[in-house]
């Protein structure tokens, strides 16, 4: 069995010292961080407003959620009762 040294908290000062000599900041390539701006696309505020104010289908869409899951846990169950029966 190992035994567990704790360190000190003079220790681990040292440690994140000598860490943050070590490693350095890398920045990424300039063409990445455009393709990555370029991927994200926030909505205009009018527009998760109109989302917000759509609730009937909001609604429909939880409901149709809730619904299948409870399907699937009743499947699930019954999978359960017929094979835990032998």
């Amino acid at each position: 069995m190992r035994s567990r040294t704790r360190l000190s908290e003079d220790q681990v000062m040292a440690l994140e010292a000598h860490l943050a000599g070590t490693l350095r900041p890398v920045t990424p390539p300039l063409d990445v961080a455009q393709r990555v701006r370029e991927r994200i696309r926030f909505p205009h505020p009018e527009e998760i407003v109109s989302r917000f104010r759509d609730w009937k289908r909001m609604f429909v869409v939880f409901g149709s959620v809730m619904s299948g899951m409870l399907v699937i846990i009743t499947v699930a169950r019954a999978f359960y009762y017929l094979v835990g029966r032998k």
